[in-house]
């Protein structure tokens, strides 16, 4: 095994961007491990615990480029390092024959574009939240995608910008679309008068995509970031956002998304919804239906729910019901009896942290007990994330998973080894898998996870079991990807595809509960 370790002085890179890079080349022939980031000190304690380190790795500063490559021989190590000089290299070229605009610092940025209103953040936290003040201090709204900023800090920053009458969406805020234009991890969606404000981003992403679909469209999405609805945050960017949408002219129905909410937060923001004048569709996954009816909103128990019941206000039409309830129950029942005696459980691999709440709730209203890594309940928290137990949805984008490593959104083969744990189980029945596409995914990721499906299938049926594989494309046929041909591919394998991620879990967890019973 060789490694390869090369510091790149004062070459600053946006951390999605390298993210995205790391997991190019982790698929690159004999590469094992690659990590390419700037070299904070979380980073660079990455390097030491997976063993890829030099005195030149302890020495580097924050605005210093780390690419690190441990492959099965020198000639791996090189080429990969090669690559992602080139890589880097290319796209730098390329801003500059575009004439792209690359200030130093936000200051520079709003005196060269006097006109822009918003910044979008994205450095390593401990410089998240300096960057963040410069630029409400400039009279900008902020998008902040960086983690790991403090809860004091995150509260500050957003008094502050209420106080200012300013948009503070973050931390960890990863999706928005503002004025028609999608931010950070986004679909492309039509515009309309559907007004969105979303503590979750790909709970947000299935909404305003299956809002396309559905056939209306969104005039505003506006991101909270994950803690926004805790007791220490308060919802400030919640509230301020249904303030914004109320008095936006063409938004003309207002939904809330959100894990349940802390309660005092939640009497906060369903107090607000009382006062406005538009109809308000609330998803608070797993919340309280008779509090949110009480406040004289809508509750929706799904996404799903929650985007035909937007769509059917927006245009004055009466509300359709969401699934045939029929039908998926006689395709589970076809399905559950071409399985093996071991086959039970339902095995949700998924690279939305939202999709995965959702199919564990619904999933759990089946009857069948279901672990997960980010369950609340300690009881059904897996005792060990690496390895399935009973039923269980894992949501591969936890930081336990990507410490290091890309989002599954952006590099989907680190999902790969997985399913084919999963695969091996003769206790497992159903795989669920997400595929989720916009700006910010990957290119093609059905595409990069079919030799594992095939081979997912092949492993079972030497094994004289069926394997269902049950797959959810969360995007629109306006994303680069396009849904359609993500949708093709996947079928050509014998996916079995659902429309929604919540009918792919209903459908999972009829075929569980058949299992069951047969058992």
């Amino acid at each position: 095994m060789d490694v390869k370790i090369l510091v790149k002085k004062d070459s600053y890179h946006d951390s999605v961007a390298l993210m995205s890079l790391s997991g190019k080349l982790t698929a690159l022939a004999g590469v094992r491990d690659a990590v390419v980031s700037m070299a904070t000190e979380m980073n660079k304690e990455l390097l030491q615990r997976i063993g890829i380190y030099s005195d030149a790795v302890g020495a580097a500063g924050v605005n210093d480029l780390l690419i690190a490559v441990r492959a099965e021989d020198e000639a791996s190590c090189t080429e990969a390092v090669c690559f992602a000089e080139q890589e880097l290299s290319r796209k730098q070229t390329a801003r500059k024959q575009a004439g792209e605009l690359q200030p130093a610092t936000i200051g520079s940025a709003v005196k060269a574009m006097p006109e822009a209103n918003l910044a979008i953040i994205s450095v390593p936290g401990e410089y998240a939240v300096r960057e963040a003040w410069q630029a409400l201090k400039n009279g900008l709204h902020v998008m902040l995608f960086s983690d790991n900023v403090s809860v004091e800090d995150e509260v500050a920053l957003k008094q502050y910008a209420h106080q200012h009458q300013l948009l503070m969406m973050g931390p960890d805020c990863g999706t928005a679309v503002i004025n028609s234009t999608g931010l950070c991890f986004a679909n492309a969606v039509r515009t309309g008068d559907i007004g969105i404000v979303g503590a979750s981003g790909t709970g947000t992403q299935e909404v305003t995509v299956l809002i396309d679909r559905f056939g209306g469209g969104v005039s505003q999405v506006i991101g909270t970031g994950g803690r926004d609805l805790s007791e220490a945050v308060g919802g400030i960017t919640m509230l301020d956002g249904l303030a914004a949408l109320e008095r936006h002219t063409p938004t003309k129905v207002i939904v809330l998304i959100s894990k349940p909410p802390a309660a005092a937060v939640a009497a906060v923001i369903l107090e607000q919804v009382k006062s406005l004048t538009k109809p308000v569709v609330i998803c608070f996954i797993g919340g309280d239906a008779a509090q949110v009816k009480a406040a004289g909103a809508i509750f929706a128990p799904t996404l799903e729910e929650t985007a035909r019941v937007a769509v059917a206000i927006s245009k004055g039409e009466d509300i359709s019901p969401s699934c045939n309830e029929e039908r998926l129950a006689e395709l589970a029942q076809s399905k559950a009896g071409k399985m093996a005696q071991s086959q039970r459980y339902i095995r949700g691999l998924f690279c939305g942290g939202t999709l995965c709440d959702e199919a564990m709730q619904i999933i759990k209203a089946n009857g069948l007990r279901t672990y997960s890594n980010i369950a609340k309940q300690r009881e059904q928290r897996l005792d060990d994330p690496y390895h399935s137990q009973g039923n269980s949805c894992i949501d591969l984008g936890d930081d336990c998973f990507t410490a290091g490593k890309p989002h599954p959104m952006i590099e989907p083969s680190l999902r790969l080894a997985r399913l084919l744990q999963e695969a091996r189980d003769p206790q497992t029945a159903v795989l669920i898998l997400d595929f989720v596409l916009g700006y910010g995914a990957h290119r093609d990721p059905a595409g990069a996870t079919l030799p594992a499906i095939l081979e997912a299938k092949r492993l079972a049926q030497y094994d004289g079991r069926h394997l269902e594989i049950i797959g959810y494309v969360c995007g629109t046929e306006h994303d680069l990807q396009g849904r359609i041909s993500q949708e093709q591919k996947l079928a050509a394998a014998g996916v079995t595809l659902a429309p929604s991620n919540a009918q792919a879990a209903r459908l999972a967890g009829m075929i569980a509960r058949q299992r069951e019973e047969r058992i």
